[in-house]
């Protein structure tokens, strides 16, 4: 038997979902990440389990596809009762009415959980995503380093293929989605005692918090442990903020112990990178690698089949101990995530199995899944930090040839310049 569930967690891509399983193992949690919801006899390989997660897919899914596929993870997630549950979004809150809709996710977790009110978490301090009063601000790349700017007017997300951010007040952007009223509990409302928190409400079932620095984030947690019911998990929504908020709580509560000191990243003969990315962020990482001794090899789905790339990719590794495979400037525009992803994750399989590599590396939110499932991953455990949002993790899968190899997930947005030479 497994022990108490904590938290689990449903993300909308893969890169976001380890991205999330970093931010509450850094606080000491036992935390494994699945891609699809695990049964009790997949949890009981893990018999000191306090958080799981799903890798879900659903930010690249229609608005009609999300809710089966939601509703069966969230009665899956239900059935091990955990106390919080977790409805994990892109840190810039890609979506739209039509794609990968957050106010869907919210109506199917509202059917299944059955809340009082739906905590929507706004900023994440620490990947430089701050939001105060509803508008989300945004740096340009993950952390502190980047210029800020507000959502809407932010270089690559009011760009993005997909889902492009054309409103940066956040309870506009869920009104659009949910027919739930959305509050907001501003960033002059979080310094009230949080006992008075849900008087500043007007009976509204989704409620936004404002969220600009980590004190704001220790009171949201305690807040959220404050309104935790007896009868039902609390269902929150929100970036790897979540994580970080109810891990400080337990940190105090719970007796989890902060991760202070990870492994030190030790060198492998050979490197893969696949990346579906469309981020001008990713771009200039792939000029910076191909610039420092990466082999570069450029996908076309219209000119060579996988047998061609899966050929090419082999002769690349032989000659060559780095290796970047990736869509090209604007490939995933004209590709669906599902094709590109699923193509990438074959890629980086074939060349695994057939050239002995130990660790790759994916990028790109929203293929990201799909090349992961492609890789027949059944779950993964973080290893060590490298940036922040990011993990190195390892795999577990019945196919001996991926099982123990390590693997990072990074989006679009994630990492410096010289990001993929970190390896």
């Amino acid at each position: 038997m497994h022990s108490q569930i904590l938290l689990a967690f449903y993300g909308d891509d893969f890169t976001g979902s380890t991205d999330a399983l970093e931010s509450i193992a850094s606080y000491g949690a036992k935390a494994v990440l699945f891609l699809e919801p695990p049964t009790t006899k997949q949890l009981e390989k893990y018999p000191d389990i306090e958080v799981f997660g799903v890798a879900g897919k659903t930010r690249s899914l229609s608005t009609a596809a999300m809710e089966p596929e939601l509703i069966a993870a969230f009665e899956s997630i239900k059935s091990h009762q955990p106390l919080f549950v977790h409805y994990k979004v892109c840190s810039t809150f890609d979506s739209s009415e039509k794609i990968g809709s957050i106010g869907k996710a919210i109506d199917c977790g509202i059917q299944v959980f059955e809340p009082t009110i739906v905590p929507v978490i706004g900023g994440a301090p620490g990947l430089g995503r701050y939001c105060a009063f509803g508008n989300l601000f945004a740096s340009f790349g993950i952390g502190s380093n980047g210029k800020i700017f507000r959502l809407d007017r932010h270089p690559s997300m009011r760009h993005h293929p997909v889902t492009p951010s054309l409103e940066s007040d956040l309870k506009i952007l869920l009104a659009q989605q949910t027919t739930c009223p959305v509050g907001l509990l501003d960033v002059l409302q979080l310094a009230l005692p949080i006992e008075t928190w849900m008087e500043q409400l007007e009976n509204e079932k989704v409620v936004l918090l404002d969220t600009l620095t980590h004190q704001h984030l220790e009171s949201i947690g305690k807040w959220l442990s404050y309104i935790k019911q007896t009868a039902a998990p609390v269902f929150v929504v929100g970036g790897s903020s979540v994580e970080t908020a109810l891990g400080m709580q337990w940190s105090s509560t719970q007796g989890l112990e902060r991760s202070t000191a990870w492994p030190t990243l030790s060198p492998v003969n050979k490197l893969l990178v696949v990346s579906g990315s469309c981020s001008p962020i990713t771009a200039n990482q792939i000029k910076h690698a191909v610039a420092h001794g990466f082999a570069e090899i450029i996908v076309d789905t219209n000119a060579h089949d996988l047998d061609y790339y899966f050929d090419a990719v082999e002769k690349a590794l032989l000659a060559n101990n780095k290796v970047i495979v990736h869509s090209g400037p604007q490939k995933t525009e004209q590709i669906d995530a599902a094709t590109m992803g699923t193509m990438l994750g074959q890629i980086a399989k074939h060349a695994t199995t057939h050239c002995g590599l130990q660790r790759i590396i994916i990028a790109g939110g929203d293929t990201s899944s799909y090349a992961a499932r492609a890789l027949d991953i059944e779950a993964v455990e973080m290893v060590t930090t490298i940036i922040k949002g990011a993990p190195l993790c390892i795999i577990h899968s019945s196919n001996k040839n991926m099982n123990g190899v390590e693997v990072n997930f990074k989006g679009g947005q994630v990492g410096p310049e010289n990001y993929f030479s970190l390896f």
